[in-house]
């Protein structure tokens, strides 16, 4: 079946071709998975299906870049599989996935990325691609680093400065870690919270009896996010990596990315749909279970604005990429932290929604146009990832993988339709303009009117190659033009100063000649500038050694402290 759908002949005729770049009005002629033709009136051979695309647009298929499937994190096993959740993507218009391989702390990251692949090729129905976490550093971990880039068609690794104890790496370590990926060539992901303080905040919430949800937004304030946003790409630049913050959930993270670019330097980050739609003022809710349901890392944010801010971003190109953050539990799985907030399962689901509720929120309102769309739901993690433009573009020579969407049709999210997992939708009973009507992948037509067809283990890992031109081209011109060099002088030649006694006794190597001059016979105790208080002339039994001298009645301060005394007192 997968076979004979991939050497399909289709025809999408009278649409509106949309890349990130320009709209044009075009026929797309598709043949053994790959576009063959774009342009009007095209000679095609007899046979092709062919599907009227009249007033609708025909995007390149979405790019997720953050999922998490077929995987247990924090105690509880995710509700989606590679075949459910790669369904539920094709379903709502993305054709590509890219999931994230955590190895536990102390393990292999070859093993952990092997064993992910196994379950995957096995029931993915469309494209994925891997990033690999580092969840712990050693040369181990720097060897299996390049042998995944080398041999395993990995290009993407991420590191978390949050989750202490779990896979937080410390400064020196993330250091080493950027500079191992640009010695590799590879896309650097951040998590950038402060993980220290992220900690001691959900130790001082609980002390003060808040254990339910609001406690995620309590211990997670947004400046430990903007600080360690800054600090990541600070380290980023001493490592010359360039750098891809992941997760971006507030306004001074937002701001702190914006003036990193203002600056010149290399930074490129991604926020969630999420963070773009709804605000922190869920964890308040009366109803745990729904307040439980919205606990994803970094926290949803209180102040109301913070959405249309981060919308804003991805419409300016600040941000440049949106993802799911696909990782969906049930309420039993959530329950586990009925009584603390910090047990509480991270995630939400999202992959199904993520294209439409886009659309809704960030075209329909005017944040962005079609093509900026296409930009932040595909292109942009196409170029970022080194996989433009065989992914992300409509043109001759690009994989087919195709949405035709219609802008004007309307869907009403809600779990009780949903493909993907999870018992809760964030969206519930929100109407999305935009709506898409066949999906296309590699070529094989996967999805029609909402009738899902394509098999289970259908789709692909897609290898990556490395230092993708959109993140290292500047970085490799920098080297060439702002290495560090040392300044060509003169040996000095002159006297050195003797070292210090203290810095002598310190390092064990004896007094300094004439160390002892004018310190009296051998053995006298020496005072120098402490008062021996055992040899002090004090006494406690009442006389004392100047009781002798008179003792005057009063002293005229001729100048005190704040200027002479105006004599009046």
């Amino acid at each position: 079946m997968a076979a004979n759908m991939g050497s399909m002949r289709i025809l999408i005729k009278g649409g509106k071709v949309v890349n990130d770049d320009f709209t044009q009005e075009a026929d797309v002629y598709i043949e053994n998975g790959i576009i063959q033709q774009v342009g009007k009136e095209l000679m095609i051979p007899g046979g092709a299906k062919v599907i009227d695309a009249s007033g609708k647009l025909v995007l390149p298929g979405g790019i997720d870049t953050s999922v998490h499937l077929q995987e247990t994190f924090m105690n509880a096993s995710i509700q989606d599989d590679f075949y459910s959740g790669t369904k539920a993507a094709l379903m709502g218009g993305t054709t590509m996935v890219m999931a994230l391989v955590l190895p536990e702390q102390h393990c292999s990251l070859l093993d952990a990325y092997e064993k992910c692949r196994a379950l995957a090729d096995a029931k993915a129905c469309c494209d994925y691609a891997l990033h690999v976490g580092v969840t712990w550093w050693g040369p181990k971990v720097r060897n299996e680093m390049e042998t995944l880039v080398r041999e395993h068609g990995v290009n993407s690794f991420q590191m978390f400065m949050a989750y202490k104890d779990m896979m937080m790496l410390r400064d020196s370590e993330l250091y080493q870690t950027l500079q191992t990926c640009k010695d590799i060539g590879a896309i650097a992901r951040v998590h950038a919270e402060n993980g220290e303080l992220v900690a001691e905040s959900a130790k001082e919430a609980l002390d003060l009896g808040i254990s339910g949800p609001e406690g995620i937004e309590i211990s997670r304030p947004e400046e430990l996010e903007s600080e360690a946003t800054h600090r990541a790409v600070t380290i980023a630049n001493r490592a010359r990596c360039p750098i891809y913050l992941v997760n971006v959930s507030s306004m001074p993270a937002g701001d702190m990315i914006a003036a990193a670019k203002m600056q010149g330097k290399v930074v490129h980050a991604e926020t969630t749909v999420a963070h773009a739609v709804l605000n922190g003022m869920q964890y308040y809710h009366q109803d745990w279970a729904h307040a439980a349901a919205h606990v994803i890392v970094p926290p949803l944010r209180l102040d109301p604005n913070t959405p249309s801010f981060l919308m804003g971003l991805l419409g300016n190109d600040t941000l440049s990429v949106v993802a799911s953050e696909h990782r969906p539990f049930g309420i039993k799985q959530r329950a586990l932290g009925k009584e603390d907030f910090t047990k509480i399962p991270h995630g939400v689901a999202g992959v199904q929604d993520r294209m439409s509720v886009i659309w809704e929120r960030g075209v329909v309102t005017g944040k962005m146009d079609e093509n900026r769309f296409v930009a932040v739901t595909s292109s942009n993690a196409a170029k970022i990832y080194n996989l433009y433009p065989r992914k992300g573009r409509i043109i001759p020579g690009a994989d087919a993988d195709v949405v035709v969407w219609d802008p004007d049709a309307t869907r009403t999210i809600s779990v009780s339709t949903q493909v993907q997992g999870g018992d809760f939708n964030l969206y519930e009973g929100m109407r999305c303009h935009g709506v898409p009507l066949v999906t296309i992948s590699r070529g094989r037509l996967v999805c029609e009117n909402g009738v899902f067809m394509c098999a289970e283990g259908s789709g692909k890992f897609y290898p990556q190659r490395t230092f993708p031109d959109y993140l290292y081209k500047k970085m490799v011109q920098r080297e060439k033009s702002q290495a560090y060099k040392g300044v060509a002088r003169d040996p000095y030649s002159g006297d050195v100063a003797k070292v210090a006694n203290a810095m002598k006794k310190e390092l064990g190597l004896g007094p300094i000649d004439g160390d002892n001059a004018d310190k009296g016979p051998p053995g006298a105790r020496v005072h120098q500038g402490v008062r021996d208080l055992h040899e002090s002339s004090f006494s406690l039994s009442g006389s004392q050694v100047d009781d002798h001298i008179p003792k005057r009645s009063s002293a005229r301060i001729l100048a005190p402290p704040g200027g002479r005394s105006s004599g009046i007192c």
